[in-house]
């Protein structure tokens, strides 16, 4: 995060005796990246955070990949998904490599345990429906079109509003996840070119203290595994937090698209960036004004990356055969651009009303076995004229 943030009680001197009402001491966590030159936040918890009093190995993660075959583009079909379970359980894994893995889930009931990612940091796209987002740093309620952006190390679990319809698009990096360094000044702060700003990003709202003995899982995802972990005392118990890194919410409609006299090229919809791919936002915009102008993306070719499209809402200006919730893949090496007759009937339209996030990948994305199934066969083929 690129600015200071607190919640709840701390002392006025960072790693001074701080103490409790009954005169114990609080037990200070300093949580950050990159080792002690990263970003980072103190938290002020009521008990030890290293109190650990069982250990068992959850569950092994391995990914089924489908076996080598043809370079093609790829349509997956993910609307008619029914997948059950909590935030965790409900996820169906579509692609990953090295860098990151992108999954759908329709989550039907709340976490009851909590989770962290001790690899990278996770971004959890809402397409449809609420809840809230519980972490050791306070409480974030979301709402569809959401970015979730959670850090590596953040302890958390969804209490989704299981009255109305879930559906989740997850970027679960192999590294950090922070705004493009070319929006950002020398000392962190949004430029005013930028697409978004520090008041569009919203931290937890509210921080609750919890000060209960029981059994307490929280699970942990790391090496190719999950590992449970129990405690006795509640793994929320912090009093209060400042610092730089923290979980936050960022809403698609508050992304101020980046338009141009002539077509302009994806990386003005370059919303976060992270180690091996960035992401990007399509949103509803005006479209270009000059007067030979030709809306559509020209044709070309990801010569360095794979290209992913998850399609939210509206309809999108250079592709058809396309509903919600489809994710379409056009891999390195092979052209591609709009469907026939989508570059001419373009010409002097004025606004599009597109919704859709984009992943460029810069190394080959592996599809797995579930995404087969989700399989649009005849895409490859449907620009034939």
């Amino acid at each position: 995060m690129t600015y200071y943030y607190r919640l709840g009680t701390i002392p006025k001197k960072r790693h001074t005796q701080f103490r409790q009402p009954d005169g114990s001491l609080y037990h200070e966590e300093l949580m950050g990246i990159h080792g002690f030159a990263g970003i980072q936040s103190l938290l002020y918890h009521l008990h030890p955070p290293t109190e650990i009093y069982n250990i068992r190995l959850a569950q092994t993660i391995a990914l089924e990949f489908e076996p080598p075959g043809p370079l093609k583009p790829r349509h997956l079909r993910t609307a008619g998904i029914s997948s059950r379970g909590d935030a965790i359980a409900a996820r169906i894994p579509l692609m990953a490599n090295a860098d990151v893995c992108l999954s759908v889930a329709q989550p039907t009931e709340p976490m009851s345990y909590w989770y962290r990612f001790a690899h990278g940091d996770e971004v959890i796209f809402i397409h449809e429906g609420s809840g809230i987002l519980e972490t050791q740093y306070g409480l974030l309620h979301y709402r569809p079109g959401d970015y979730l952006v959670i850090p590596t190390g953040v302890i958390w679990r969804i209490l989704p509003n299981i009255d109305v319809a879930q559906r989740m698009f997850i970027i679960e990096a192999q590294g950090h996840v922070a705004p493009p360094a070319r929006y950002l000044n020398r000392e962190g702060q949004f430029l005013e070119h930028s697409p978004y700003h520090e008041r569009d990003l919203r931290p937890p709202e509210s921080l609750i203290t919890k000060d209960e003995t029981g059994e307490f899982e929280v699970r942990v995802k790391a090496r190719d595994r999950i590992t449970a972990y129990i405690y006795h005392h509640h793994p929320l118990d912090v009093s209060g937090w400042d610092g730089h890194l923290y979980p936050y919410a960022f809403n698609i409609a508050d992304f101020e698209p980046i338009t141009g006299r002539i077509h302009q090229p994806p990386p003005v919809h370059q919303t976060f960036e992270a180690p091996g791919f960035v992401i990007c936002s399509f949103v509803p915009r005006l479209f270009d004004y000059h007067p030979q102008a030709i809306p559509a993306p020209y044709n070309h070719s990801n010569v360095d990356s794979d290209e992913v499209l998850y399609y939210v809402e509206g309809d999108f200006m250079s592709r058809k055969g396309i509903e919600r919730s489809s994710v379409t893949i056009h891999p390195n090496g092979i052209p591609h651009g709009p469907h026939p007759g989508k570059y001419e009937a373009s010409i002097g339209k004025e606004r599009t009303d597109e919704l859709a996030v984009m992943i460029d990948t810069f190394r080959p994305l592996q599809l797995t076995r579930q995404a087969i199934d989700l399989e649009d066969e005849g895409y490859a083929y449907s620009w034939i004229v």
